[in-house]
């Protein structure tokens, strides 16, 4: 490897390394402020936390990794430029690429690994998220009362207490607000002091209360003008109330991720071929008893005679009209509920399975989005890297200041666009080919365009340059603009004429 080569390397890998932990933790901020709320007050040990916060670091890698190639090559060919080094490099005989097919070659090992981490590492960082989230929901939290404080971490039940001696657990000015009840009661307790514990497996919750009274409020259907309260004085009351625990949702795995986002491009194309069979059967299911035996057997104005090999002799649209006002009143009323049975009963049959079938379609669209997903995040990459390099030579700016502004604004341009071809793509507006690679298909003549100007040494804001071009294209139209009205006003008098 020449020295050159080296230098070039050196000036890329610790920016590109730097700028990429820098984004990371910055996305990891993100991560920490959306799911803090959860992870407060569960009493987790250490390595539930650490492992959390590896598979988030993960999740995050294919967000974080285009922005970082995206600002360190811009600020590595910046900082070539701006100290002459780029220069040097181009009056010694070497073109832009020539001097760019060292970090080329690194670039695309950083898409090879990026591919591998996104179709295997992010899939079971993903399962193992919603693993640990899941079980972190299901645990209660530890009862750890704030004095004046109300404590809402158990489902229809509000509980305050005036102080907690940490010591012994003695709980002063207890206030209780049970809403527990399906029929709308409610039940308020209020005692002097107590104790309240849940047991070992979440399960229960132990309250024991000292010198108080509990009123309920009973409500009967009319509450609004029904509304009874009983009140009952206590010296010590002991309860145990069951706390429900959550249940792990079908599906759909959760409000975080999908189903399609915890398997790998071989299990994609797995659950997207069952998910076709799935749509096929409830499709002929529905539509098919419907089209034969009601539509295409009455109706023969819609296929012709000879597509369906059915007789269709003796049948017409409207021809039991006919013969109903000739039946009595009795065979009349059979006949419309017999009619109103069966059309209840397709209409219920049509719903389920258009219920299915609209699950199993939107599943299908999230899948083939996230295949596709894995084979764009190795192109972006590609593409960001020969944004950057090339504008980095050509705006000649090291640092952080404009590298940054720069980034920011071709990134944000990529996200905008990739969440709304994601959008269409789940919605099944448009194909996941053209709406999961409309950012590549938009940003790759970007890359090239900035790839012509920076090997040519032109600016990128070169006003002669476009004055030139726009000069050529008004010649051109002015020389072919006179030929094209004389040719209008000749075809116009022969047709005034005819």
């Amino acid at each position: 490897m020449k020295k050159i080569h080296k230098l070039v390397l050196k000036a890329y890998i610790g920016p590109l390394l730097a700028i990429f932990f820098i984004v990371l933790f910055v996305l990891m901020l993100n991560f920490v402020w959306r799911y803090i709320d959860e992870l407060t007050g569960k009493g987790l040990d250490v390595n539930t936390i650490i492992e959390l916060f590896i598979c988030g670091t993960i999740n995050m890698v294919p967000l974080g990794l285009p922005l970082a190639m995206l600002l360190s090559a811009i600020m590595t060919m910046g900082n070539l430029g701006e100290n002459f080094e780029l220069l040097a490099m181009k009056s010694a005989g070497m073109s832009l690429m020539r001097i760019l097919k060292p970090l080329l070659v690194v670039v695309g090992m950083i898409s090879v690994g990026s591919f591998f981490i996104s179709n295997n590492l992010v899939p079971y960082a993903n399962q193992r998220m919603y693993d640990i989230l899941f079980d972190i929901r299901e645990q209660r939290q530890e009862l750890k009362f704030q004095d004046g404080m109300f404590f809402n971490g158990l489902p229809d039940m509000s509980i305050r207490v005036g102080h907690q001696n940490d010591q012994t657990g003695l709980l002063t000015d207890v206030i209780i607000y049970d809403t527990r009840s399906k029929n709308g009661d409610m039940t308020t307790t209020l005692a002097d002091s107590g104790y309240i514990r849940m047991s070992d497996d979440k399960a229960y919750l132990y309250v024991t209360l000292f010198n108080g009274q509990t009123y309920e409020h009973t409500r009967s259907s009319q509450w609004y003008d029904k509304n009874t309260m009983r009140e009952h004085i206590f010296e010590r009351q002991d309860g145990t109330f069951p706390v429900d625990k959550v249940a792990r949702p079908e599906g759909d795995m959760s409000r975080e991720f999908s189903e399609s986002q915890t398997r790998n491009m071989v299990e994609l194309e797995e659950l997207m071929d069952s998910l076709q069979k799935t749509i096929d059967q409830s499709t002929m299911a529905t539509y098919q008893p419907l089209l034969r035996k009601q539509l295409f057997v009455r109706d023969t104005t819609i296929i012709p005679n000879d597509s369906i090999r059915v007789d269709r002799s003796g049948y017409h649209a409207f021809n039991f009209y006919d013969s109903l006002p000739g039946l009595r009143m009795r065979e009349k009323a059979r006949v419309y509920s017999m009619a109103a049975q069966s059309a209840r009963s397709s209409q219920g049959s049509y719903s389920f399975d258009e219920h299915s079938s609209k699950i199993a379609i939107t599943q299908y669209y999230r899948a083939e989005a996230e295949w596709h997903r894995k084979l764009t995040l190795p192109i972006s990459i590609i593409v960001f890297f020969m944004i950057g390099a090339p504008l980095g030579a050509i705006i000649r700016k090291g640092g952080l200041g404009t590298p940054i502004v720069i980034s920011v604004f071709f990134f944000v341009i990529y996200y905008v666009i990739s969440l709304s071809g994601e959008k269409m793509t789940k919605e099944g507006t448009m194909d996941a080919t053209y709406g999961m690679w409309l950012p590549v298909f938009i940003l790759t003549p970007v890359a090239i365009y900035l790839t012509y100007k920076a090997t040519n040494d032109t600016s990128l804001l070169d006003f002669d340059w476009y004055d030139v071009r726009i000069r050529k294209m008004r010649r051109a139209i002015s020389k072919r603009l006179p030929k094209w009205m004389k040719r209008r006003k000749k075809s116009n008098k022969t047709n005034k004429y005819i």
